[in-house]
């Protein structure tokens, strides 16, 4: 989407270098591009490489739980697949995680159970081996997420649970287990949601974008509290946007979140 793709269709110009303008213009230092599969990880290191602004950009390396028949699929094996991983993670210092990895049972058309708790046991190894912290992705998984959490924690330092929607427990027990809670714009959809925010310790508290998904919406209970933005941090964090259909480069696209946004 970044490259003005959406669908498989080209819709506007590649605005990567505008949106990481605008990102540094609202005081962003750094930026993780995450890994949701091997071939994905691959081409975030080489969209580094590339990039003019790759000092401040780094990524993660693994397998979302969506993405896991890759590792079956895969022609050298599930072996060979994790192998591949690892070689990444191993070779580049750009690379800050492991993940994004986890459970997603919302999803289950796209990832059996079994196949995902399979081989997010194998990333808690991936993180073993490297000393890397994990990205984190959690999804109606009823006790399952908590309970790999829980039996594999030795296995890594650190790690957050990204786009937090859960409950007030759940929460609780996350970070009773040492992890850290990442909020986005899926994060502070009601009133709920609101409330649970408000009883992360700030020091287990992180915020993300998750560009270019989990804007804030006009829905959104949050929403509200934008309008006590100053005008100036407003022009930096909120610039205007206009539908892809009709792309200025001066402008975000509308419902596309961008890195800026985390202001």
């Amino acid at each position: 989407m970044f490259k003005g793709i959406y669908r498989g269709k080209q819709v506007h110009a590649d605005d990567t270098d505008l949106l990481l303008q605008r990102a540094i213009k609202a005081g962003v230092q750094k930026l993780i591009i995450t890994g949701t599969n091997l071939a994905e990880s691959k081409e975030a290191i080489e969209q580094i490489e590339q990039s003019e602004h790759k000092d401040m950009l780094y990524c993660t390396v693994g397998c979302h739980p969506t993405r896991c028949d890759e590792f079956d699929a895969f022609e050298q094996g599930p072996q060979g697949y994790f192998d591949a991983l690892l070689a990444i993670a191993k070779q580049h210092a750009k690379v800050v995680a492991i993940g994004e990895c986890g459970l997603d049972y919302d999803r289950l058309q796209f990832c059996a159970k079994e196949t995902q708790l399979h081989y997010f046991q194998k990333q808690f190894d991936l993180a073993e081996i490297t000393g890397l912290p994990m990205f984190l992705h959690n999804r109606n998984t009823g006790g399952d997420f908590y309970d790999m959490i829980k039996t594999n924690r030795h296995k890594f330092k650190h790690g957050v649970v990204h786009s937090f929607t859960g409950s007030i427990d759940e929460m609780r027990a996350l970070i009773d287990l040492g992890l850290y809670i990442g909020v986005n714009g899926c994060s502070l959809k009601t009133e709920e949601n609101l409330q649970v925010v408000k009883e992360i310790p700030e020091d287990r508290l992180m915020i993300e974008t998750d560009a270019p998904w989990c804007d804030i919406r006009p829905t959104h209970a949050s929403h509200q509290y934008l309008s006590k933005i100053p005008a100036e941090e407003q022009a930096c964090y909120s610039p205007p946007s206009k539908k892809k259909e009709k792309f200025e480069p001066g402008c975000m696209v509308k419902s596309r979140c961008e890195p800026c946004t985390i202001g």
